[in-house]
């Protein structure tokens, strides 16, 4: 038995449950080959995201997505052409004992070995930003990863963002930061020299990631925060419901949103930044 829990703790779901190590392995290159795996390479390939030689920090927080993120760096690194190597790192922001029990048993029986290492940001967090707590501990996260890839000799870290998680940066960003931003595939780190940043996941939709999920039966951690558990949620909910409202009248939102940071054309906007500078459509307007 197994404790399994989202924000709660002690549920027990019997092991029998779920798949086989063998079992989920082998669906991600036959049941979900072709809206996994395939999509999955198809990201790493387009923005050279693996490449001969890395080390990468794969982070692992115990959700459905760095979960299968991990499966799918394992195929890779088994079967793929590039020779590379990885690290496994999995932060403990401060979980309830019995998350930090689930984390450990999942990547145990999905053979992830991971480097679990204590970082507190939970109790930081509820002191510093009570009432807007998941920026602050997204940053902070983040920070403490790249420490760790740096320390285990990393050149590159790989997160688990997916497709839907692009898209609904790109309309938060429009929405609420009153700019055009997005997740970018791969971006050097501004504080740690020779890092990169890399998002593989990146052409994989969330309801995918799901089906996996569920076919493995292995139960993932939700946010499992201490602090946010208490909240409301957040904008990325009202943007996600958005989408999804928008869905029934144009089926074709989610693939438009993602196209739209693909195809920005610079004649038709009225400004943008690049190197840290402000531009405006009139400095070219009166050359």
């Amino acid at each position: 038995m197994s404790n399994l829990a989202g924000n709660g703790c002690d549920i027990l779901i019997p092991d029998e449950e779920r798949k086989t190590l063998a079992e989920i392995e082998r669906s991600i290159i036959t049941k979900y080959r072709k809206v996994i795996w395939s999509k999955f390479m198809k990201g790493i390939k387009e923005y050279k995201l693996v490449e001969e030689g890395d080390k990468i920090a794969v982070a692992i927080s115990g959700g459905k997505d760095s979960i299968i993120m991990a499966k799918l760096f394992q195929e890779l690194h088994k079967h793929g052409p590039v020779k590379f190597e990885m690290e496994f790192i999995a932060m403990d922001p401060g979980y309830h004992p019995d998350i930090k029990i689930l984390l450990q048993d999942n990547c145990s029986h999905l053979d992830i070995p991971i480097h679990l290492f204590d970082s507190g940001i939970f109790e930081i967090v509820d002191k510093i930003a009570k009432d807007y707590p998941c920026y602050m501990c997204a940053k902070m996260r983040r920070g403490a990863l790249y420490n760790k890839a740096k320390e285990l000799g990393c050149n590159k870290l790989a997160l688990g963002h997916h497709f839907d998680d692009i898209i609904e940066t790109t309309m938060l960003n429009v929405l609420y930061a009153g700019s055009f931003k997005t997740m970018l595939p791969r971006l050097k780190s501004s504080n740690f020299e020779g890092l990169e940043l890399i998002r593989p996941m990146l052409y994989i939709r969330e309801k995918h990631i799901e089906a996996f999920t569920n076919y493995s039966g292995v139960w993932p951690l939700n946010c499992a925060c201490m602090v946010a558990a208490k909240k409301i949620g957040g904008k990325r909910h009202e943007i996600k419901a958005l989408i999804q409202t928008l869905k029934e009248n144009n089926a074709n939102v989610e693939k438009n949103i993602f196209s739209a940071a693909q195809n920005v054309n610079l004649e038709s906007i009225l400004g943008w930044v690049a190197d840290g500078k402000k531009h405006s459509y009139m400095d070219d307007y009166f050359d």
